[in-house]
């Protein structure tokens, strides 16, 4: 089992609840805590989530045991692993694999290699927690979560705003704006199930990017998300007159890479467990590169 160790430290006595909130313990955990074995100790006794703590109590959080993703197929093709420890998984995707498992990819996705890693290594808990996803055709990092304490934590700086990703792309034409944010809505295409339009009654999507370099007919830019909708970069740049370069979606006619120009190279989010910022980093793939 997980479990992890506090002392309370605030002079004014507050409910266990409050405290558990405060390291990431979402409403979703509470309950599995209550319904699935997990345990909430104070000085060495188990006690419900409104028990009222005060300051030097010992607090002690165990995690219920976390069933396997059983319906996810194990693949044992090899991970690019960037940065890992006992809370966190960081892996550089190559472009042409699906983030996670589906109809059509079934059996190998990035969800189902992390499976056979985990089987590989024998870790104790078998689930597969996956917090960034990537499109299929765009490389880069995706970040794992390994435990659910560990998933409610990124969740929340997700919402916040406080886990930063960062990508390189190439766009189509020359971007005269140094630096630009687009605040446009997203939606789904009306008759198609997989592309994605701006349309007024979308979600609101914002994209900041820098300009790098610029060539006869093409950009260089640096770009960071400030939401997560399906295909947003993609849309955006799209929208504004600059597709990205080969990107078969949402710009068709263009032949100069086998998949879009898009690569997630810089993650950065906060640990709570170990108290420090993790800075992981994805050189370019050698496709864009030599575009480049």
């Amino acid at each position: 089992m997980t479990e992890f160790n506090w002392t309370m430290q605030d002079n004014q006595p507050m409910k266990l609840r409050t405290l558990l909130m405060q390291h990431g313990v979402t409403r979703t955990l509470f309950k599995a805590i209550k319904f699935h074995g997990g345990k909430t100790i104070v000085n060495n006794k188990e006690r419900y989530a409104n028990f009222v703590i005060k300051k030097d109590d010992k607090i002690k959080l165990v995690l219920p045991p976390e069933p396997s993703n059983d319906y996810v197929k194990p693949s044992y093709k090899q991970v690019n692993i960037i940065y890992e420890d006992e809370h966190f998984l960081v892996i550089n995707k190559p472009a042409g694999l699906a983030s996670v498992p589906s109809r059509i990819y079934s059996e190998d996705s990035l969800v189902n290699r992390v499976k056979g890693y985990y089987l590989k290594k024998q870790y104790a808990n078998q689930k597969v927690h996956i917090v960034t996803r990537l499109d299929k055709d765009t490389s880069g990092l995706v970040l794992f979560a390994k435990h659910h304490l560990a998933h409610s934590v990124l969740d929340k700086q997700l919402k916040d705003h406080k886990l930063s990703k960062t990508y390189m792309a190439l766009a189509s034409g020359k971007i005269h704006h140094k630096h630009c944010q687009i605040n446009l809505p997203i939606g789904r295409l009306q008759d198609s199930f997989v592309k994605r339009t701006v349309r007024d009654d979308g979600k609101m999507s914002k994209t900041e990017f820098w300009v790098l370099k610029v060539s006869r007919n093409a950009t260089l830019v640096k770009v960071r998300l400030l939401t997560g909708r399906t295909h947003q970069i993609r849309v955006h740049f799209s929208y504004i007159g600059h597709p990205l370069l080969g990107d078969w979606l949402y710009n068709p006619k263009d032949k100069s890479m086998s998949r879009q120009a898009l690569h997630c190279y810089n993650l950065r989010f906060y640990s709570p467990f170990d108290k420090k910022n993790i800075n992981c980093h994805a050189d370019l793939p050698d496709d864009i590169n030599s575009l480049i």
